[in-house]
């Protein structure tokens, strides 16, 4: 027992002096005891340490010997061109256009030039824009200024200064589609005022309604009738045969007067009132067939830009030829629709405008603002159209030698 006491101080101190040294030994020497080289071994975590250091290492090192590192990105580089000094570009002045007076905006715009130096003045080339022609509706009732010429008979129509014609300006607008058109005139207006009132308002706008020169009222009534949108005549009172026991009324044209003395008479009836697009005979067959007394009208009416419409019931007129000759819009009647005043027999030949719109393309006719005359021509105009058929303004079926 003795012994073993004695014995573990002495191995006490032998591993104390074995530590000692091994403090002191050098680095990088190892030891050969089997105790120093388990001391030295590292351990697994230091192992796995090791290896990630050293993954990175390898990583940036690649990274670094890239022709195109990542923190060295690609500048791109836009080359600018040398900018010389140009030459200024030589800019050609627009032409002046004298623009007409602004009207209604619809419809397509097409130029027109009228060669008519006689016309024009001195060879001046007149160009008018369709697109100033036709009135608003809603200011349709309103005389345009500049188509007006002030006279000892009243306001009398008149180009305009610009071209402008009261056969353009004061037209209903349509469709212009060449589908079946028929157009209907109702004469006789402002004679009677209930019968006026009657028709202005139960007439389709689409029909034409024309004013007799010794009616009543006619610019009220004007005034009425474009306000719902209905295109207007004047009735002239020309002289039929048999005249006077047949007296078509006050300031009658007749064969056997002056030409100044006609002209006198035409001019009253052509300032009763405004805003109508031409005239159109009451009566006068006598008159009509006689070329020496029409063609001082028909100058006149190219003169002022008025249409003429021939009723049809005469073959014996020149108004065709002359209209032609003088520039006048010209239209003729296919048939008069209430010759025979019977619901039945109106309607039959309203039918036959359709057949004949249908084979040639449209059809006038005319009737008087008879109480039964309104009635079938209002319900007849709203079946025709359902069946296809346009209700157009006298204006819209005129031959007009100025627009070829």
């Amino acid at each position: 027992m003795e012994r073993s006491l004695q014995t573990v101080p002495q191995e006490r101190g032998h591993r104390l002096t074995h530590v000692t040294r091994e403090i002191e030994r050098p680095l990088g020497q190892a030891t050969s005891t089997a105790s120093s080289t388990r001391r030295l071994l590292p351990s697994g975590r230091s192992l796995a340490l090791l290896g990630t250091a050293a993954a990175l290492l390898a990583v940036s090192t690649s990274i670094s010997l890239r022709d195109r590192p990542y923190r060295n990105p690609e500048i791109s580089v836009t080359s600018t061109p040398l900018l010389t000094e140009a030459a200024p570009a030589v800019v050609a002045p627009e032409p002046t256009v004298t623009k007409p007076p602004p009207a209604r905006k619809e419809g397509p715009s097409i130029i027109r030039v009228s060669p008519d130096g006689e016309q024009s003045g001195n060879g001046v080339i007149v160009i008018r824009d369709p697109s100033a022609v036709g009135q608003d509706l809603r200011v349709a009732h309103l005389p345009d200024r500049a188509l007006i010429e002030d006279s000892e008979a009243g306001p009398l129509p008149i180009r305009a200064a610009d071209g402008r014609r009261p056969v353009d300006v004061y037209a209903r607008p349509w469709s212009g589609a060449r589908g079946a058109r028929v157009a209907i005139v109702i004469g006789g207006l402002a004679v009677s005022q209930t019968g006026t009132q009657a028709a202005i308002e139960k007439l389709p706008a689409e029909v034409t309604l024309a004013f007799a020169a010794q009616g009543n009222s006619i610019g009220r009534w004007m005034q009425a009738a474009r306000r719902k949108g209905h295109e207007i005549l004047m009735q002239a009172p020309l002289e039929p045969f048999d005249y006077p026991n047949v007296d078509p009324g006050l300031n009658t044209l007749t064969v056997d007067a002056s030409p100044e003395e006609n002209m006198q008479r035409l001019r009253w009836t052509l300032a009763r009132t405004t805003n109508y697009t031409g005239i159109m005979n009451y009566m006068g067959a006598r008159f009509v067939a006689d070329s020496a007394a029409m063609t001082p009208l028909m100058e006149e009416l190219g003169k002022r830009g008025l249409l003429y419409l021939d009723d049809g019931t005469t073959a014996r007129s020149v108004a065709a030829d002359l209209a032609l000759k003088d520039r006048v819009p010209f239209a003729a009647g296919d048939t008069v629709i209430d010759g025979e005043r019977e619901r039945g027999a109106i309607l039959k030949k309203l039918d036959q405008l359709e057949a004949t719109a249908r084979a040639k393309g449209f059809a006038l006719g005319t009737g008087s603002a008879f109480d039964l005359t309104v009635d079938a021509v209002t319900s007849w105009v709203a079946e025709a159209k359902k069946r296809g058929i346009e209700i157009v303004p006298v204006s819209a079926i005129a031959l007009d030698p100025e627009k070829g």
